[in-house]
């Protein structure tokens, strides 16, 4: 090899050094920060209790939602469910829907099951780890008809915004999990997020907007009028609600 080959193959390999760098800084960068906080009792009784029939654990492996949920129903995938009041809500109200949440917030976790406990909710299953991980490796493609994103962490600073979960690269890694026809529902109360989340999701070639105004849509029955955003209509605050229809 000559000296001009063995400098040409050193900068490649260089150039790769740096690629793979930019790829694992931009993987642990991480839309959310886990707070653990205190499990009441309610909370840890309902995981002991529950997570046997309702909780899945993280694998590397596709899941099989006939066996997870007994049934051929349309699945419905909430991630950042929070203490999970509006998704055991959702599933109580559609039993003819299955229903997979996903929470990083421990004692989220537990409030939601003691909830779906109390309310015989059946047709509902709880995660406890990094959404970006399950789309990833457990959500078979074309085996969602809904996924939900609620009120997600705006981090409203600038210097943050790399931060925000909705970003092209995560709906292009979603589009696949969603069944042609499937729906993209997002809400937030912050209105430059809802900006964000509209200019992403119109540069999405792949999806149409449902609304007919071709920006924001009206909050549908199915999701439910929560305490908190009740409280910020009185207070004159906005809530935005995009919808999406998956085309291609």
């Amino acid at each position: 090899m000559t000296d001009q080959e063995q400098s040409a193959t050193e900068n490649v390999s260089e150039d790769n050094n740096i690629e793979n760098n930019k790829e694992k800084y931009i993987r642990k960068i991480r839309s959310f920060v886990k707070r653990e906080g205190r499990m009441t009792k309610r909370q840890q009784t309902a995981i002991d209790d529950l997570w046997p029939t309702m909780g899945l654990d993280y694998q590397e492996a596709p899941l099989n939602f006939e066996a997870v949920f007994g049934n051929n129903n349309p699945v419905v995938l909430e991630i950042g469910f929070g203490m999970g009041k509006s998704l055991v809500e959702m599933a109580l109200n559609a039993p003819e829907k299955n229903f997979l949440g996903i929470e990083v917030h421990g004692p989220g976790v537990g409030a939601c099951l003691a909830d779906a406990g109390e309310a015989g909710v059946t047709n509902l299953r709880v995660m406890n780890h990094d959404a970006v991980e399950v789309l990833e490796f457990m959500i078979p493609d074309q085996s969602l008809s809904t996924f939900q994103l609620y009120f997600p962490d705006p981090w409203h600073k600038a210097r943050h915004h790399k931060r925000r979960i909705v970003q092209p690269a995560f709906i292009e890694n979603m589009r696949p999990k969603l069944a042609i026809g499937g729906v993209i529902h997002m809400a937030t109360d912050w209105e430059n997020y809802a900006e964000h989340m509209l200019e992403v999701l119109q540069a999405a070639t792949h999806f149409k907007n449902v609304s007919s105004e071709g920006d924001y849509a009206p909050r549908p029955d199915w999701r439910p009028l929560t305490k908190f955003e009740s409280r910020g209509h009185r207070l004159g605050h906005g809530v935005w609600d995009l919808l999406f229809e998956r085309i291609s």
